[in-house]
């Protein structure tokens, strides 16, 4: 294992520091770069030792993989040179060892043996280069450097991947913020809308907010999930946004209205949906607009629909509407108790409304109804119903 001492020891002004040269290694980093030699002959470490010294560099010496492992273990390196063969173990488990432990750390492979199956194979196992002995000390200094630019590039790419990661983070965060800002302001102009309809129609004044509340709660303990929620308050807030069509000497007529009037009335399904079915994130909520006076036997309006054929957010919206309209004030009649909508809605079961949904609904405690009207009703006019029925909801049943 001769190593060329002389070649190594012979003075190079061009890679000197103190000659006025090439010192990217002692100028390039914050610090010097550390560096674990590992070779079982002492003079050899010593002298490879000497001229990375000599180089810049901080240099800590190992006469085995055991020591090696030792160094590794209590301090950080930016490089390992090893010798491949070695008395006390060899520099392929060390590599081995490095890879599995450290994998970004570049490890140049030393050795006598000049036989390039074995420097390929070391290669393989992952070390960065290897050095074939005797080398020229311009040839060490190179690899070495070259080995220490490599790991740089790596870290360097690293910390970069990691800064671009936390900037898509932060993005992220920022257009989903935005995006929920925008989204409470749509319904915020929902709610407006809903206020301009009471106005309007001041026979259901606060409806819209109840029945919003009502629907909410009846969906979340049947499972529906809370995207799909979002699109049934919508629809549920807005069922008779249509009505802002239908001319006020029918809309507020006080006696009953004659058939004529009464298809004039029934229009506003479809009035409604069509104000909504072109805004984009109001066009599934259209859908329940549009059929939420249909009826489970197929016998509602506008279209006969029947059982399934009718959205999933009308069956559910159906059974609120009709709990908040017998236990709401008429003027030709007062509310009635939440005891008396149950046994109303579960006598329509099958005919007007779903049977499963009101399978759930009958499920629910009458307490939790008179909580979430309690609630609304006490709610000042800048609160948003909608945010407020996604945080009042009842367990999933």
């Amino acid at each position: 294992m001769a190593l060329n001492l002389a070649a190594i020891g012979s003075p190079n002004p061009e890679l000197n520091p103190h000659s006025g040269g090439d010192v990217r290694a002692v100028t390039r980093r914050r610090r010097p770069a550390r560096i674990l030699v590992v070779d079982d002959e002492a003079h050899v470490r010593s002298m490879i030792g000497a001229t990375l010294d000599h180089q810049g560099y901080e240099v800590q010496l190992a006469g085995n993989g055991r020591d090696a492992l030792e160094s590794l273990e209590q301090s950080t390196f930016d490089l390992v040179l090893t010798d491949i063969v070695m008395q006390d173990g060899n520099g392929i488990t060390l590599l081995a060892r490095i890879r599995a432990q450290q994998p970004n750390l570049p490890v140049v492979m030393v050795t006598a043996i000049h036989d390039i199956s074995v420097a390929i194979d070391a290669m393989r196992r992952g070390a960065y280069d290897y050095l074939l002995k005797p080398f020229e000390r311009e040839h060490l200094v190179s690899t070495v450097q070259r080995a220490l630019d490599h790991r740089e590039a790596l870290q360097e790419s690293h910390n970069y991947q990691q800064s671009l990661e936390q900037v898509v983070r932060a993005r992220t965060e920022m257009l989903r913020q935005a995006m929920e800002d925008l989204e409470h302001s749509y319904d915020i102009t929902l709610e407006a809308l809903g206020d301009a309809l009471d106005l309007k129609d001041s026979e259901t004044e606060g409806h819209s907010k109840r029945v919003t509340a009502y629907t909410i709660a009846l969906a979340r303990a049947i499972g529906i999930a809370p995207a799909e929620i979002k699109v049934i308050a919508r629809g549920a807030f807005l069922h008779d946004i249509g009505k802002m069509a239908i001319p006020d000497e029918i809309l507020r007529k006080p006696g009953k209205l004659t058939p004529e009037e009464q298809e004039v009335m029934r229009d506003h399904c479809t009035r409604g949906y069509h104000m909504l079915r072109k805004i984009p994130f109001l066009s599934e909520a259209a859908e329940i607009v549009f059929s939420h006076q249909e009826y489970f036997d197929g016998s509602g309006y506008p279209s006969g629909l029947r059982g399934k054929e009718i959205p999933v957010g009308a069956r559910i919206f159906a059974v609120a509407d009709t709990l908040d309209a017998i236990t709401s004030d008429r003027p030709y009649r007062k509310a009635r108790h939440f005891d008396v909508a149950r046994e109303e809605i579960l006598r329509c079961s099958g005919t007007q409304f779903d049977p499963g949904v009101v399978e759930v609904f009958l499920k629910i405690p009458t307490d939790l109804w008179h909580e979430l009207r309690s609630e609304i009703t006490g709610q000042n006019r800048r609160f948003s119903t909608l945010d407020f029925a996604h945080t009042a909801l009842p367990p999933k049943l």
